[in-house]
């Protein structure tokens, strides 16, 4: 939407400057897009007067003047014929830039006469087209600025033309007093009375209007008039110069009239040429086929159901889109037939887009107009039509009725406050409304006609807000609900998985964020992949039902980092794992992977491959640090996608598993498309007992002054007993003074024959309130040897 200062004050009465209107719209939501100031570019232009002229001696049509300005006595060769001494004129001094032949003007020698600056003419400053000679201005005082002169005496030549981008939303804006009631609502200046005319017509119109009924919702009223014995020509030089400043071309009055209320008002005009209607006119739906020759010069073919205006020939106008060129006027016009109508919305965006048409008139048309400014527009277009082009006006002719779009809805002011968060008074709540054009009775605010996109209390909101302005909102700290050191916000499992996360990225792993979904076939091998967790609605084949366990998606993505030619890889994730559909039925995991060797290759050779005892030690250090007890049990036994003889399970009993480490059985790794060997743990941080002390301190230090004694023992076993079956009977002896049993040793074969082997255990005692005698370590060690031997049927190795 363009307009221009000059257009905006004629419905507003304001003193603001143009950065305070520019800064205004677009706090308004009407964002300024382009601004077009003339007096950017004539700023250093400065009045002269030319004291002497003479011939320059070596060029017919060339003077050397002597002009006066306010740098003192500059001398100016110039080639107008119209350079005489007397006059005063304006000046582009050395150094000033002449937008108009694109050049800045410099000291030079014109046929071996200095020249210090030019003097310019219209079409070099770019302010018509005249350049037959220099300005020549009646007043003004040597050194003044140009642009001040012509403020004061031709201010239609340095008006500000003003760009804005208009939202769906807002139709009242694309008009200019809607501009300027946005304006005066925000307190920059006073909207003037809105014009009136009252016509009274002095014949009764000899042509008919009529609405197909299945056409009354397309078009609920159409008013129009016969205006006899105008005068169509060239518009007033006021009006042509508005059109031509926002990058319209005056065509003729009785069009420039049309163009002028379409951007004055938001109000689309059509003139028919009377002599060119034959008959009544009809507004109907096409049949569809029917062709028109519009006022762009292009052909039409209407598509059945489309809303045009028709005399008894034929189709004349695509309704509320664009007229005929049959019918439109020239300057042989005596004769026009004036329309102003409703339509309604969709139908004109729908023709519109089919036909590929955009106009002036769709483009408002389609937004929506202010129904209830049917007449008054046809009263004031017909006056100024009068007034430009004389003639004499008949009576009104309506056709349909003005629909009721009259509504209003209640102004909560507290409300108001609430929601934009600003302090404003129900009375200046009230006044904003009001100045808006909203009618008040109480707390209900009546909607003016204009303002379609007004359809609840919450757009009241929105309008008091952006008139008060959402620049003014100032940030406030949320009220704390005590008063203090704010609680913590974060769970105990929330702090573990924190914990849990920090730690595994501490050991040097490399955190992944996978879906929580995974194919079928992957979830069945992890024990998943059962109807309860399947999905109604997948992304994709490949994510049908939800992940079981963390280690499917880690081992899908080490699949795809090898295959970009990454063989060694530490990764992890902390997340939830779904044991059956049901919200309650999930819980936390913190799974690794690691996959390689330890490190890259060196000259020292400490680079090796990773085993199941790295993931070991990775399990105890987040255990450690999410708080389990150290004292755990390692068990066999664990899920089918280990490795049956190479993983383990740290329980607190047989029930209790807090994690799980070890291999990935290769077939595991096979079907998954994972080069292996790979090793792995999965930590359960729900299974972990809390603490039951709530404090940040530590319990102090708890130090034996007595001599700890170790104890080696080797026992002779069966090949199928586990070494974790002596070092838990071990430990079980007594558990007051056994601190630790670690295995040394294994030996098998030999002497001991084929089905038998030793496991060598060091058994450490840490006495709390006396030395051990030699009395009490034979006691224990009696202990360890028989508790060993009913729990494994070892002997010891003589």
């Amino acid at each position: 939407m363009k307009f221009t200062l000059s257009w905006l004050k004629t419905h507003l009465d304001t003193e603001a400057s143009v950065d305070e209107i520019l800064y205004a719209l677009t706090d308004l939501g009407l964002e300024v897009e382009e601004v077009a100031n003339p007096v950017d570019r004539l700023a250093d232009f400065t009045l002269g007067y030319v004291e002497t002229a003479e011939k320059h001696p070596d060029a017919d049509r060339l003077n050397v003047c002597q002009v006066k300005t306010d740098e003192g006595m500059k001398q100016i060769i110039c080639g107008a014929p119209n350079a005489r001494a007397g006059i005063t004129v304006v000046v582009a001094k050395p150094g000033v830039y002449v937008p108009g032949i694109d050049t800045t003007i410099q000291i030079g020698k014109i046929r071996g006469i200095e020249s210090h600056g030019m003097m310019a003419s219209e079409r070099e400053m770019e302010l018509s087209d005249e350049h037959d000679g220099i300005i020549e201005l009646p007043s003004g005082e040597v050194g003044d600025r140009f642009v001040d002169w012509l403020a004061e005496n031709d201010p239609a030549k340095v008006d500000v033309m003003i760009d804005i981008a208009i939202t769906p939303n807002r139709p009242d804006a694309l008009g200019v007093r809607g501009i300027a009631r946005d304006l005066a609502a925000r307190g920059l200046g006073v909207l003037k009375p809105a014009p009136e005319a009252k016509i009274e017509g002095t014949f009764k119109a000899p042509f008919d209007i009529k609405i197909d009924a299945d056409t009354a919702d397309g078009c609920p009223v159409f008013m129009g008039r016969l205006i006899k014995g105008v005068k169509n020509g060239p518009s007033p030089a006021w009006l042509q110069q508005q059109l031509k400043a926002i990058g319209l071309r005056p065509i003729s009055a009785l069009v420039d009239v049309t163009n002028f209320f379409t951007y004055d008002q938001n109000r689309p005009l059509h003139v028919f040429d009377a002599d060119k209607v034959q008959g009544d006119l009809r507004i109907h739906r096409a049949k569809g086929g029917e062709t028109l020759v519009a006022l762009d010069e292009k052909e039409y073919t209407m598509r059945e159901g489309m809303v045009v205006i028709s005399d008894d020939s034929g189709v004349e106008s695509i309704a509320g889109i664009m007229g005929g060129l049959h019918t439109g006027c020239t300057e042989d016009t005596t004769n026009v037939i004036l329309e102003a109508a409703f339509w309604d919305t969709i139908q004109i965006a729908k023709t519109g887009r089919a036909l590929k048409i955009n106009s002036d008139a769709r483009y408002r048309n389609e937004r929506g107009i202010d129904p209830n400014f049917n007449a008054p527009a046809m009263e004031l277009a017909t006056q100024m039509i009068i007034d430009l082009c004389g003639g004499e006006a008949s009576d009104v002719i309506t056709a349909g009725e003005v629909p009721d779009v009259s509504r209003a809805y209640k102004l909560d002011t507290d409300r108001v406050q609430s929601l934009v968060g600003m302090e404003i008074a129900p009375d200046t709540q009230r006044q904003t409304l009001t100045d808006l054009g909203f009618v008040m009775e109480g707390d209900m605010a009546h909607v003016p006609g204009w303002r379609p996109d007004v359809q609840g209390a919450a757009d009241l909101v929105e309008e008091v807000a952006r008139v008060a302005s959402l620049t003014k909102l100032e940030g406030k700290p949320l009220l704390r609900e005590t008063v203090g050191v704010p609680k913590p916000i974060l769970t105990p499992m929330q702090k573990r998985e924190g914990m849990a996360r920090r730690t595994i990225a501490t050991l040097g792993y490399n955190e992944c964020v996978t879906y929580s979904f995974i194919d079928q076939a992957s979830a069945e091998l992890f024990e998943g992949g059962a109807n309860a967790t399947k999905l109604d609605n997948p992304i994709s084949s490949e994510m049908s039902h939800m992940r079981p366990d963390l280690l499917p998606g880690l081992l899908q993505a080490a699949a795809r980092n090898q295959a970009r030619g990454f063989a060694d890889m530490a990764l992890f994730e902390v997340g939830p794992a779904f044991h059956g559909g049901e919200p309650e039925e999930q819980h936390i995991q913190a799974a690794g992977i690691l996959i390689g060797h330890t490190g890259p290759k060196d000259v020292h050779g400490e680079r090796r491959a990773v085993d199941v005892y790295d993931a070991k030690a990775d399990a105890e250090a987040v255990l450690a640090a999410i708080g389990a007890p150290a004292k755990a049990q390692i068990m066999r036994d664990a899920q089918s996608w280990w490795h049956p003889g190479r993983h383990g399970k740290i329980c607190l009993g047989p029930k209790k598993v807090l994690a799980t480490f070890g291999e990935i059985h290769p077939k595991t790794l096979a079907k998954m498309g994972v080069k292996g060997p790979a090793v792995a743990f999965t930590v359960l941080l729900e299974a972990a007992p809390y603490a039951k002390k709530k404090t940040a301190t530590r319990d102090a230090l708890k130090i034996s002054d007595l001599q700890a004694v170790e104890r080696d023992f080797a026992f002779v076993v069966d090949t199928d007993v586990e070494a974790l079956n002596i070092v838990n009977a071990a430990g079980g002896a007594d558990k007051a003074l056994i601190e630790n049993v670690r295995v040394f040793d294994e030996f098998i074969g030999g002497s001991l024959g084929e089905d038998k082997k030793s496991i060598a255990i060091t058994v450490r005692l840490q006495p709390g309130d006396k030395t051990l005698t030699e009395k009490d370590i034979e006691a224990v060690s009696e202990k360890i040897v028989a508790k060993v031997g009913k729990a494994t049927g070892g002997t010891l190795r003589g």
